[in-house]
């Protein structure tokens, strides 16, 4: 005789599921909340009475039972930027595989600390067990220090080159990896368009930028400002298309990059036989652009799902992570540079 189903008036339950499986109600439990004190034979009779029954987990009644959420909050600016999107694509990754839901508060640009404290207060009372700041934010504030105490927290962008955030990406690294490849190959000197510098890693790229071109005895040429937008960067590229010395430039970002190479073709200057470009990200579309972008990439997903990782482990209190991994940026070489030789005609 097979075993009596719920009502089909009703969605199968916790006790459904145990009648089903042979086992009592809290071991159900125990089971559907990932706990390791139970038999793998006996799990994987109650994970079959589950798939026959249809029966799932009522986030709510399981907040209820439990006294968790198992939800992750994350902070980030309201922006399409790819990074955001990127980072998000890791975080939600990890937290699926530990049993977690990501919820997301936005800031605006530019946001205050009092905007990214509110973002703070908005995740806690959705009940946050654990946030990830994906804005730029001291810990020092008093604000921010008791929420970040009271609530497991990490950070993945610096608000200044001595803070540490553990799992950014060494800003230097990724402009020096730009710079002195445009050099390598024998350029001049190399033009930097710089992203909003709201953002440290705007700032920490330009001050890169100017520090290798001294180091070589070059004495660096105006910044060309821009706000991480393609608009932006395509009214650098115009400014650029100007000045007929110019043969190599450090793009602070993939998008602006589009922007600089379509003011230079509208302009009749050539990528790369004219002017050598990189930029950074390394974005899907970057290997699509014409030509194809030469741009140093950031590990985004990666760096979402570490972050996400610390937090877990320690809203788990788990043993500690160890050594945080160093999340390298890598150049990847394409199209949009070559030898300055290539500039003659």
């Amino acid at each position: 005789m097979s075993p009596r189903r719920a009502p089909v008036d009703r969605a199968p339950n916790q006790n459904d599921v145990a009648r089903v499986a042979g086992v009592s109600a809290q071991t159900v439990s125990r089971v559907m909340s990932g706990q390791s004190n139970v038999r793998p034979e006996t799990a994987r009779k109650v994970l079959n009475a589950v798939e026959e029954l249809g029966y799932r987990v009522h986030a709510a009644a399981a907040s209820l039972a439990s006294g968790r959420t198992r939800i992750l909050g994350v902070i980030v600016l309201s922006t399409n930027r790819y990074s955001t999107a990127a980072l998000g694509v890791g975080i939600e990754r990890v937290a699926a595989d530990n049993n977690f839901t990501v919820t997301t508060a936005s800031v605006s640009d530019h946001a205050t600390i009092e905007d990214i404290l509110a973002a703070f207060d908005r995740l806690e009372r959705q009940g946050a067990e654990g946030v990830i700041l994906g804005v730029p934010v001291s810990l020092d504030h008093p604000g921010m220090r008791a929420r970040t105490e009271r609530t497991p927290s990490t950070r993945n962008v610096r608000v200044s080159p001595e803070e540490d955030a553990a799992f950014a990406v060494d800003q230097t690294e990724v402009a020096r990896l730009a710079v002195e490849h445009l050099l390598d190959l024998g350029h001049e000197t190399v033009w930097h368009v710089s992203g909003d510098e709201y953002w440290t890693e705007s700032v920490q790229r330009r001050e890169t930028w100017e520090r290798v071109l001294r180091e070589h005895g070059i004495e660096p040429p105006p910044v060309i400002p821009a706000d991480w937008t393609s608009e932006s960067g395509y009214r650098a590229g115009r400014t650029i298309a100007a000045i007929p010395g110019a043969t190599a430039v450090f793009v602070s970002s993939d998008e602006m990059a589009f922007g600089v190479i379509r003011a230079l073709h509208e302009a009749g200057r050539r990528v790369p036989e004219d002017v050598s470009i990189v930029s950074v990200d390394d974005i899907a579309l970057a290997a699509y652009a014409s030509p194809a972008l030469t741009t140093v990439r950031q590990p985004f997903e990666e760096v979402g799902a570490a972050a996400a990782r610390r937090v877990i482990a320690e809203i788990e209190d788990t043993e500690p992570l160890g050594d945080v991994p160093r999340i390298e940026p890598t150049l990847i070489l394409r199209s949009s540079t070559a030898p300055p030789s290539l500039h003659q005609d």
